[in-house]
């Protein structure tokens, strides 16, 4: 998989509201703004974007995925909803979100 870092727009430029480069806040909202974008959204993508923005998004949100799989492996888009979802455990929070919100921006491009 390829990685995606993000822009610099993520690294807050006020001192005292992060010190380090890594401002966590910033990040999180940029991401709420990007999941309320999926939902204005006037054409759906493809199902392998679909099944993308969900494993990242329950990843950014949940964490590793601890639920059983599915009953229904017969329904595809669940198995791979599943299993995209589970291909992501150990991805941090962040690193789910910076995805997710570079995933939406190319979306939207």
């Amino acid at each position: 998989m390829i990685k995606l870092y993000p822009p610099k727009l993520f690294y807050c430029q006020n001192p005292f509201l992060a010190p380090d480069k890594d401002n966590v806040m910033e990040i999180k909202l940029l991401f709420e703004k990007a999941v309320a974008q999926t939902h204005t959204m006037t054409e759906l993508p493809a199902d392998e974007t679909l099944v993308q923005l969900y494993s990242l998004y329950n990843q950014a949100t949940k964490g590793d995925a601890d639920m059983t799989p599915p009953e229904n492996f017969n329904d595809d888009i669940e198995k791979a909803k599943y299993e995209a979802w589970v291909s992501l455990k150990g991805k941090s929070v962040k690193d789910a979100q910076s995805e997710y919100i570079v995933l939406v921006h190319t979306l939207k491009n």
